[in-house]
């Protein structure tokens, strides 16, 4: 297995009414450390669509992961969906699969509400964010078995290869419900 990386400078450089607060990269690369979970980390250019994430020559064997984060029509439930990247997300099946109905992809503000991302930075170590535990991740069979992927740190500026089972491992331990399918 590959060795943890080193945590990068600056751990702590926000503050909000008066108190310190973890940058999100290093909150979810700091949470990995506390779970005993063994990453490499990759700093790249900012990269927005899976094309452009295959593209800059990551060396490395790991599943790179498409993630999208969606919502019902009603605008009442989320999802961060997380599948193998070269596939291809049909939101009204998945609805189906799931028994919500329609899924559309969420705005903007929603991702920042839920996860505090921006655009292109949707990632399952997120949910380290969704502090009342509101987003369901939805994680496509496929990926079961695969023994490392690639994901975001909450930044599109870096990638974590970890282990499929460590993600799982991160994404139960922040209380968020995690549902498998068939994508």
């Amino acid at each position: 297995m590959a060795a943890r990386a080193a945590i990068i400078p600056h751990l702590y450089n926000k503050t909000l009414k008066g108190k310190i607060m973890l940058d999100t990269k290093e909150k979810a690369l700091e949470k990995l450390s506390e779970l005993n979970i063994a990453y490499e980390l990759f700093e790249h250019q900012a990269v927005f669509t899976i094309e452009e994430m295959l593209g800059i020559g990551i060396e490395s064997d790991a599943e790179i992961c498409k993630n999208l984060f969606v919502r019902n029509q009603k605008g009442n439930m989320h999802y961060l969906i997380v599948q193998k990247g070269e596939k291809r997300a049909d939101l009204s099946s998945i609805g189906e699969k799931v028994g919500v109905g329609r899924l559309s992809f969420a705005s903007e503000d929603r991702l920042k509400k839920y996860l505090k991302l921006e655009k292109g930075e949707v990632t399952p170590l997120s949910v380290i964010n969704d502090e009342n535990h509101e987003v369901i991740v939805i994680v496509d069979n496929d990926l079961f078995g695969i023994e490392r992927v690639g994901v975001h740190p909450n930044t599109n500026t870096a990638t974590v290869v970890i282990s499929f089972e460590d993600l799982i491992k991160y994404v139960n331990d922040a209380g968020n419900e995690v549902i498998k399918i068939d994508i």
